[in-house]
Order: structure tokens, then sequence, then C-alpha cells
């Protein structure tokens, strides 16, 4: 790789901060992650800025001659940003930084730009290319991150017990970016995130939680999975998945290793979609197989119940996750819930009222929910898995065509309940709830059509077992 990126540096930012460092012989550095992403060719959305002195000043003159109009400072950080287009801006001071054994917040002062790279978490992101005309686009690299871009390597500038001990945050970073970039992590660098794995616990949860999800999004996402397991960090904040691992065997008969299992099916979802919800009803569908799991002698292992009782479990696990309480939870919750169905579909016979009846309870997340049941039919025995497949494709034929004869997706039963008091002069009651499932249940069973009129018929029909009497 060549040394100097002066043809790469094309951005305005680029040529306005040059010419003012070079007029007030001062010293900055593009550095960082936005470097990293040139040398790879990939797209990046923030520049890191570094100055020899003051950012503050820098980036005050670059939005002065840009004409940015806001530009944000955080003097007690010594940074400063601003929006140029279609990236964001960061100005900092060089520094250097030394840090307390109970806090991952640092005891910063000024620096030389070697000072700077010494702080960052890994040699990939220690890149630093000038911006002064004498040099322009010129690679300083002290710790050999170029080779370890080409050789696809994960590591520390400095001792890798210091750099994680200091912030154990770049513990979860470095499995990130070994997710993310398809990297290694250096053996002794590996070894020691085995070594302060516990020192996730200064950590708040929320920064865990934003590099675990940037894990998930990964293009295969088992890879850093299978590192937060082997250096032991995922015991630190997600025992329920910690206990899908292994494998049990009594009598001959054995489980499969739900770990990998539920790793493969994440691979297999994250081929079909990038949602993050998704990927996350893939992590936790079968979550509740530890507590339901029972010997029986005559049919071996059984999991009954999982999906509700994975059900349960996903508000709690999200609560403590810090992952959002809202729809996104209840949309996890619901697949988790209904996971089993489709695939249970496929086995048997389909009847007409068991499509009506998933249509009406998945909704509008009925395609996301065969998304999920396609990405967990896994086996060795690739007939085993063929003959699903060709199967489960006939369950989405048979949707399809029960959807639109019935359109039973988020159906709103045709007689509501006030229609149902004013026929019969009802105040609220116990009576009202009982016609209208009645009415659900004959629509979902076939026995009536999805129409406003047959539905006010059975509700006469109804009414009138009830013994209630039509004003």
């Amino acid at each position: 790789m060549n040394s100097n990126y002066r043809k790469y540096l094309t951005h305005p930012v680029f040529k306005v901060a040059s010419q003012i460092v070079t007029e007030n012989g001062s010293e900055a550095y593009v550095i960082g992650g936005y470097v990293r992403d040139l040398i790879l060719g990939r797209p990046s959305k923030d520049i890191d800025i570094v100055v020899v002195g003051n950012g503050l000043d820098l980036a005050e003159a670059c939005a002065e001659k840009l004409r940015v109009k806001k530009v944000s400072f955080f003097k007690n950080f010594g940074t400063a940003q601003f929006m140029y287009k279609d990236l964001e801006v960061e100005f900092v001071g060089a520094r250097k930084e030394s840090y307390r054994r109970d806090s991952r917040k640092p005891i910063i002062e000024d620096g030389t730009l070697e000072d700077d790279q010494k702080r960052r978490d890994f040699t990939i992101n220690a890149l630093a290319l000038s911006l002064h005309a004498d040099n322009f686009g010129e690679l300083l690299d002290p710790f050999g991150g170029l080779e370890d871009l080409e050789n696809k390597i994960i590591k520390t500038p400095l001792d890798p017990d210091t750099t994680y001990s200091d912030d154990p945050l770049r513990m979860m970073r470095a499995i990130r970016f070994a997710s993310q970039l398809n990297f290694k992590i250096e053996h002794e660098s590996l070894a020691s995130i085995g070594r302060n794995a516990n020192r996730l616990n200064i950590i708040s949860q929320e920064r865990i939680t934003d590099e675990l999800n940037k894990i998930l999004l990964s293009n295969e996402p088992s890879r850093g999975f299978k590192l937060l397991y082997a250096t032991k960090m995922l015991h630190e904040f997600f025992p329920e998945m910690i206990a899908l691992y292994g494998v049990e065997t009594i009598d001959g008969k054995s489980h499969k290793d739900n770990f990998y299992h539920t790793l493969e099916v994440l691979d297999n979802i994250s081929e079909n979609t990038d949602d993050l919800w998704l990927r996350w009803s893939a992590i936790m569908h079968d979550i509740a197989k530890p507590p339901t799991k029972r010997f029986n002698k005559k049919v071996g292992w059984t999991f009954h119940g999982h999906e509700d009782v994975g059900a349960r479990m996903v508000p709690k696990i999200f609560k403590r996750m810090k992952l959002p309480m809202n729809d996104k939870m209840r949309y996890v919750r619901k697949l988790v819930r209904l996971h089993l169905r489709p695939i249970s579909l496929v086995k048997g016979h389909v009847t007409d009222s068991a499509v009506r009846r998933l249509l009406f309870e998945a909704g509008d997340d009925v395609d996301d929910l065969m998304t999920l049941c396609n990405a967990d039919i896994t086996s060795k025995n690739d007939f085993k898995v063929r003959k699903y497949k060709q199967n489960f494709a006939l369950v989405k034929e048979k949707l399809l065509a029960v959807e639109e004869k019935d359109r039973i997706r988020n159906f709103q039963p045709p007689v509501d309940g006030k229609v149902i008091m004013d026929t019969f002069s009802l105040n609220p009651c116990h009576e009202i709830g009982v016609i209208k499932n009645r009415i659900k249940e004959a629509i979902l069973e076939g026995e009536i059509q999805n129409d406003h009129k047959e539905a006010f018929a059975f509700m006469l029909k109804v009414g009138a077992e009830l013994g209630l009497k039509r004003s």
C-alpha cells in the first residue's frame, strides 16, 4: 500500500484545514476510523482531526471558511464538531491519558501526536494522515497499523492488559471490529480480553448493548458471539444465552447444542435481513429452552412451552440490557411466541383455519415471522432441510391464498362493541365480550365470512342463545 494518500483526501474540509494549519505553522492530522476505512475502501461518515495545540480554534476557523453556521463546542473535553454536507467533522487537541482503576474516564493532559496515537484502542485506529502542505497526505504509523490492516489483525498499540483495563469497552470494540471487518484478534490481545472480562462491570449497560447491536448487524454475527463466549465476556451480561450452551446425554439420547443452533439461525437470518430487531428475534427464539428442558424415557428431550416462556422472558431481558421497552420489544416478544407455529403447519395438514389464526395473530409481522422460521430450519441432514423448505414454501403459498380470500391479517371484527350494545340495548357488560369473541372465532374457523352481513346475522344468533332481545 502507498504511504501517501494525498489523492484520497478530496473532501473540502481537508483542503481548508490544510490551508489554515500551513499558514499558522501548526500541526493537524486526520486520524482514526476515517483513515482506516479510507485504506480499506469502506464508506465513512465521520472525520476526526487531531490538532497539536487547540482543536477548538481550528474548528472555528474551518467552519468560518466553509460557511458552516453551527459549531458545537465541548470545552471541558477540548473538542468541537460540525456537520458539513454528508459528514460529521470533529476536532480535538492531541492529548495523553491516564486512568484510575475504578473508572474508564481518563485524566487528560495536552500531548504530542504520538501521545494521542498511543491512547487509541487499536493499531488500525491509530493511523494518521498529515494535513500540513509540506507533507499533505503522508501516513504516520508508529505502531504498524498499516501492516495489521494488510494482515487483518486487531492489535493494541500498548500492552493489551493496560489498554483493556484502562477502558474495558475496548474489549467489546475489539470483538465488534473483528466481526465487522472479518479480522482476527491477535493472540495476546485475545488472551488479555479473557483476563480482563470482569472489568466490564465498570461499563454502563447502554454502552455494552450499543456494541452488541453493532456485532449483531455485522455480516456474519456468529463470529462476534463466538468470541464473546470464548473470552467469557458474554457471561458478564447475557447469562440466558450462556445457558443455551452444551449438550446433555441420557440413555444415549442427546439434544442439540442450542447455543450453536441459535448462532446458525442468526447467520441464516442475516443473509436475508438487516433489521436489528428481526436479528434479535433469532437470538431470543429458543432462549427458554434451558428452563423448559425435560427428559422423557420414551421420547427423549423435550422443551414444551419454550415459546411461551421465552416470550415472557423477552421484556425482562430487554429491560436489563437497556433495549427499548416499546414496540420493538413487543415485536420480538411476538415473534418468539409464534416462532413454532409455521413449523407446526409444515409438519401436518395445513387447514385454512390454522392459517387464518396465524395471520390474525402475526398481523403485519407475518412475513418477518416466516423469515425467522425459515432461518430456524437447520440440520446436518441436507435431505431433511430440503424437504422442510419445500413444505415451507407450500405454507407460504397457503398464507397468500387465505389472506387474499379472507383478509384476515390485522382484521377487526366487522361488528364492534358499539353495534352489539345498540342492537341489544346493553351497557358495558360481560356478554359483549362473549359475542365479540364468538364472532372472531367463527371467522377464524371459517364458519362465516369476514363481512358485516354474515357477522351481524351471527351476532343475532349468539345474542338469542344468551337470552338477549333485539331492541
